[in-house]
């Protein structure tokens, strides 16, 4: 890949984008990936193009109607005014804190997910299980990358925690700072592939994408020892170029992440509750009081334990509050997209 002129195959244009182009559409636009997000702007490169265009579409009309890290755009040959969003292969989306809820568009066309924790304070096996579940609903590998093993005098502790999660779950303990430690992680950048990763602030993710790129232009912050906690480093959502050809794509860091419209990705990671309820004697039981309920059995014969019960109950009461939100924005939006024709 020539490091100042990628082509369209080095910037990850697959069959999946190119079937979305007519013929007509190849006179007068240009595919361009957008790079990163700033405010009113994108940053965007395709075949010996590089530069900046607006954000808005003036085709947009619903909430995820809008470009965010990852996607591929048209643009106007002449004008280069963005004229539509092609077709995502993955999206990742999060409601955003606060009384609006309104939908927060994360990253799109990723390949594979790099989970990023820590093995100090900061390990939290229910962040994990969401960000599986988020990976699992979009249909992107997840690798759960555990970072700071240097610091940690049983970092074996850390990493069985994150395996048992879910069968057959990779899981690469690195040394963020040492180039040889994240080799593997590296051997999963080739080219065109597209890797995000997603972790709380103060984890190492912006170390890990400088050690990635061979590089420290990306500004990283000292962690508090008190509580492993760190401030966040990353401000811009960005995609950054490494050397094996591929794009790894860096986000804030997100402490608080709502998960919405993600019943697939809970069966999937919870594949085993969902099983069990399968053979309660009432398809709508609480698995409270009610008779023949095989998630108490399996609680009583030590099977499966309360703790994670109770962070499936959690995300699953959490995803049906947040989609049924989601389905009465989407309802109110309708008559107003309607009234604007």
């Amino acid at each position: 890949m020539d490091a100042l002129h990628p082509t369209l195959d080095d910037l990850g244009y697959t069959a999946h984008f190119s079937a979305q182009v007519s013929a007509q559409d190849e006179l007068t636009c240009l595919p361009v990936r957008v790079m990163a997000v700033h405010r009113g702007m994108l940053a965007v490169a395709g075949a010996d193009l590089e530069g900046m265009v607006p954000s808005h579409l003036a085709s947009s009309t619903g909430e995820e109607d809008r470009p965010t890290v990852g996607d591929w755009l048209l643009i106007d040959r002449a004008s280069h005014e963005p004229v539509r969003i092609l077709d995502r292969a993955s999206l990742f989306k999060r409601r955003a804190p606060g009384h609006d809820r309104a939908l927060q568009l994360v990253a799109a066309n990723v390949d594979t997910l790099f989970i990023v924790a820590s093995c100090n304070q900061d390990f939290n096996v229910a962040r994990l299980e969401r960000y599986l579940v988020l990976a699992r609903e979009v249909g992107v590998r997840p690798v759960v990358v555990l970072t700071k093993i240097d610091l940690a005098d049983t970092p074996e502790r850390f990493r069985d925690a994150a395996q048992a999660l879910e069968p057959g779950l990779q899981v690469e303990c690195v040394n963020a700072r040492d180039p040889a430690s994240v080799a593997r992680l590296a051997a999963l950048c080739g080219k065109g592939q597209t890797v995000a990763l997603l972790g709380s602030s103060g984890v190492g993710k912006s170390t890990l994408v400088n050690t990635l790129r061979g590089s420290d232009s990306i500004l990283t912050q000292a962690v508090r020892e008190q509580d492993g906690k760190g401030r966040h480093t990353t401000t811009v959502r960005e995609m950054h170029r490494l050397d094996r050809g591929g794009w790894l794509m860096d986000t804030p860091g997100m402490r608080e992440f709502q998960l919405s419209d993600t019943a697939t990705g809970l069966a999937e990671v919870f594949d085993d509750i969902v099983a069990l309820t399968l053979d309660c004697r009432f398809t709508n039981c609480t698995h409270v009081a009610e008779p023949d309920c095989a998630i108490r059995d399996a609680l009583a014969a030590g099977t499966l334990t309360a703790d994670r019960l109770q962070r499936w109950t959690k995300l699953t009461l959490e995803d049906d509050t947040n989609t049924g939100a989601l389905a009465q924005r989407r309802a109110r939006a309708r008559p107003a997209a309607r009234k604007g024709k």
